[in-house]
């Protein structure tokens, strides 16, 4: 590539790149629910006419791996013109679970889609059996609206008669309205940047810079790649249980490595289950994809290029490979930890130096939900816990901070105490949790929450029963608890359950700490 190309490349990367940043401002600043406005559980790119990524913000990598998967559905089932939106959360159509809610903008250039914008935003109540709509779950129809890809504007008009069959199904609409239009504006800004920036330096350039970037990233990969030994590389870890049974859940794979490919094979996974811990192939490949990129040192750019020197192979009807209509809530959150963890223990064996010990391995979910006296309305709230990192062969881990397929931030009790009927009692480091070591694992957290009125709540947690494991000789990291104390009297709860608190009950989430690594001296 010549001196003014990669020159050029740079530049236009960071542009595109800055088209999703400024999507992601706007989704933030507009849209009404704490999840997406405090706690920034979003996800905005841009994609090419066939649905391929070439440009992302810094958001949650567990949307953005399968979000290609939902632009190609739509395309596959819509036909777009200028000034359409559409909206899908279906997991078997590239969604995730039912409550990442995609938006999806097609950019026309003399009368022929030529790009996408899109994004996809966690909504804190999409319906179902329980508020927050990640429930214990047996089958998806219990877990929320269905969206299969379906236009919310045709031509820039409203599609008020969608929006209203939607709103009528969730607890929380005037919330969600305000986040759907949030999620519309957010695309709306990405489609006039792109457009703009089509009109400054003219379209062929624009596809060939898209085009480039997939390229570079894919040969970084690549290089990457071969710097790997060459080998088959397998490792296994569990989920606790599906939540509906007491059975741990095997997770496993094979890695090999020849020259600047990879194959990766999770049939010796274990099949679908009846609780909702399935991850649909969506989540599975986004797993794969953010541990590929996390091998590359180059600050690369994360896109469809990061697809092509890998080989995906996933069984049929399985934990890693769910088929409809199989629950799949906490097979986003919490299944996508645990590929990670198996796909980094493998690593492990292969570049011993580069890989961490498992961080906490759990999103630590917690809904809940009922109806407010002071307010008059129904308040549904979804949030994720952070934990311990996992140590490094130089470095101790960081504590109580989000890792891997989570990149979102902690609620600030402000913003929930103004909001809901709930006070924090408390929340703060959870002290010895990290594993020990040569090199420390990070602590996990502690946090409280004393309900006020009638409270119906769900908790997906992973890693009470199994603990996150340690490297190179260093311990595994605490496992984690859940705990209600109820007039006095605490109960251990399991890692997955749905439950009726009542004024005054306190629901305590002690996360899990990181594995150290090394063995201490």
């Amino acid at each position: 590539m010549a001196g003014h190309d990669s020159i050029e490349l740079e530049l236009f990367k960071n542009l595109f790149v800055s088209i999703s940043e400024e999507m992601g401002a706007v989704l933030e600043r507009t849209a009404l629910s704490p999840n997406i406005k405090e706690r920034r559980d979003f996800s905005c790119a841009l994609f090419n006419h066939r649905g391929e990524t070439f440009a992302q913000g810094s958001h949650i990598p567990v949307h953005l791996g399968a979000m290609p998967l939902s632009v190609q559905a739509a395309l596959k089932a819509l036909s777009f013109e200028p000034g359409d939106m559409a909206l899908l959360n279906h997991p078997y159509q590239g969604g995730t679970h039912l409550p990442d809610v995609t938006c999806i903008s097609p950019i026309f250039v003399d009368k022929t889609l030529r790009f996408l914008a899109a994004n996809r935003a966690h909504h804190s109540d999409i319906g179902g059996m329980m508020p927050g709509s990640m429930p214990l779950a047996s089958e998806i129809f219990q877990e929320g609206i269905i969206i299969p890809p379906l236009k919310i504007r045709r031509r820039g008009r409203l599609n008020h008669e969608f929006l209203e069959l939607l709103l009528s199904n969730v607890r929380t609409p005037d919330e969600r309205r305000g986040d759907l239009m949030a999620q519309m504006a957010a695309n709306h800004k990405g489609v006039v940047r792109l457009e703009e920036v089509i009109r400054t330096h003219g379209l062929r350039k624009i596809q060939r810079y898209s085009r480039l970037i997939q390229d570079y990233t894919e040969r970084i990969l690549r290089e990457t790649l071969r710097s790997v030994p060459d080998g088959t590389y397998a490792y296994s870890d569990f989920l606790d249980d599906d939540g509906l049974s007491t059975a741990s859940i095997r997770i496993g794979v094979e890695i090999t490595i020849r020259g600047d490919e990879a194959t990766v094979d999770f049939r010796s996974s274990d099949p679908q289950t009846r609780g909702g811990v399935n991850a649909n192939s969506a989540v599975t490949l986004s797993a794969v994809l953010y541990v590929f990129r996390c091998l590359v040192e180059e600050d690369i750019p994360f896109n469809t290029g990061l697809m092509r020197p890998i080989r995906l192979v996933l069984p049929e009807k399985s934990v890693v490979n769910s088929a409809f209509p199989a629950a799949t809530a906490a097979g986003n959150v919490e299944t996508s930890q645990r590929l990670v963890d198996v796909l980094l223990g493998a690593l492990a064996q292969a570049v011993p130096d580069r890989i961490p010990a498992a961080s906490s391995g759990t999103m630590n979910n917690v809904t809940f939900g009922g109806q407010d006296p002071v307010r008059k309305i129904g308040f549904a709230y979804y949030e994720t816990i952070g934990g311990g990192m996992g140590a490094g062969s130089g470095h101790a881990g960081l504590d109580g901070v989000h890792t891997h397929m989570t990149n979102s931030l902690n609620t600030p009790l402000e913003a929930l105490e103004n909001t809901l009927p709930i006070r924090i009692r408390r929340y703060g480091v959870r002290r010895g949790s990290g594993g020990k070591g040569k090199h420390r694992g990070g602590n996990g957290i502690v946090r409280e929450f004393e309900f006020s009125v009638p409270t119906q709540v769900s908790i997906m947690s992973e890693r009470r029963r199994h603990a996150p494991y340690g490297l190179q000789g260093g311990q595994a990291g605490k496992r984690g608890r859940n705990i209600l104390i109820s007039r006095g009297r605490k109960t251990i709860l399991p890692s997955k359950v749905n439950l009726e608190a009542g004024p005054g009950d306190v629901l305590r989430i002690e996360t899990p700490g990181g594995g150290g690594h090394g063995k201490k001296g």
